[in-house]
């Protein structure tokens, strides 16, 4: 009796264990499945959620895109622009003549555009070049508009057409840095821009004519808050921007002075929109002349130091007021970069 008793409870005791551990495996079954779905689920709503927020920035970043003879406009979301209409800039684009031009180079002339009381723009027409309508042209002018910084010009936008192509920039108010230091036709309508605006734009906001800088001269404070504002702009490009930007025309003409007379790197990224099948290194059509490194003219390759020897042209050209192509360089045989160390040469601060 008692070993049948023995059996029994040992037959009872199998069958409570082997039912423990299959309920311990189904439940660790059932927990690897649940963890499983649940990682699964998080990592697609991190899917749809980061597709819906890029979706959504997207929306926000391109105000308007529109196609209008034949071409496209697309405006990048700022204050500045939040109440444009396409149509609206296109037909005061359509009115520009020679009159509203503030400046013009190697890669298109500049327009001012006046939308409104609060709304004025500085319009660039492209020569066309090799700036065909593709995908990576309309890429690029994409990634500039994502820059933002204090000292660079801020692109609000683009029109692409098989006729032309405009890129839309903020004003400033207080031209170039060239026009500020030589005075030329340029300055002119940039300082008669200003007289109009600040009429109508006064009552609106704080603005400096820029008339002032014309009527005494820059003085030495002025002259070291340009200096370090620009050396702030080109050193975001080279740094901080990706993929880092090489400027390859670094000069004077190319320092804007907004309102405040604070510096703004213009023209980035033009060399390579204008020459979409050049690399930045074996490009030998980048630059002016006067500010181009000297192993430039050897290699072709643009560089960062490049763009930093440029910029020490420019330092050169704020602290004495001469052009790199000055006119008693020429007839010297020289340039702004050796006339410095010319023992014989007369140093003298045009102010």
């Amino acid at each position: 009796m008692q070993i049948f008793l023995r059996l029994k409870a040992k037959k009872y005791q199998s069958e409570a264990s082997y039912s423990f551990r299959f309920k311990n495996m189904a439940n660790s079954v059932a927990l690897g499945l649940y963890i499983t779905i649940c990682c699964i689920a998080f990592i697609m709503s991190k899917i749809i959620v980061s597709f819906l927020l890029y979706k959504r920035w997207a929306r926000k970043r391109r105000m308007m895109e529109d196609t209008l003879s034949g071409g496209k406009m697309v405006m990048f979301r700022s204050p500045t622009t939040q109440s444009l209409t396409s149509k609206t800039f296109m037909k005061m684009t359509m009115k520009l003549s020679n009159k509203d031009i503030i400046g013009s180079g190697g890669y298109g002339t500049v327009y001012r555009l006046i939308i409104d009381d609060n709304s004025a723009f500085a319009v660039k027409r492209l020569n066309k070049g090799n700036t065909d309508r593709d995908r990576g042209f309309e890429r690029e002018l994409n990634a500039m508009g994502d820059i933002k910084h204090r000292n660079i010009v801020t692109l609000h936008g683009y029109y692409i057409a098989p006729q032309f192509n405009l890129l839309i920039y903020e004003l400033m108010p207080n031209g170039s840095l060239d026009a500020l230091l030589h005075g030329n036709r340029v300055q002119t309508f940039f300082q008669n821009y200003v007289m109009v605006s600040v009429l109508f734009s006064a009552s609106h906001k704080n603005i400096d004519t820029g008339k002032s800088s014309k009527e005494k001269p820059l003085d030495w404070p002025s002259r070291c808050k340009i200096a370090v504002g620009a050396a702030r702009g080109l050193s975001y490009l080279h740094h901080d921007c990706i993929p880092h930007i090489i400027h390859r025309d670094i000069k004077s003409s190319n320092i804007l002075l907004d309102q405040n007379m604070e510096a703004r790197v213009s023209d980035f990224g033009l060399a390579t929109l204008m020459e979409p099948d050049k690399s930045h290194v074996t490009t030998i059509a980048a630059g002016t002349f006067g500010y181009l490194a000297p192993e430039y003219f050897d290699t072709g390759r643009a560089t960062t130091k490049g763009d930093v020897y440029s910029f020490g042209v420019v330092l050169l050209e704020l602290l004495t007021g001469k052009r790199p192509t000055d006119e008693s360089f020429i007839e010297e045989g020289t340039k702004l970069v050796t006339w410095q160390y010319n023992e014989d040469a007369t140093f003298e601060v045009q102010m």
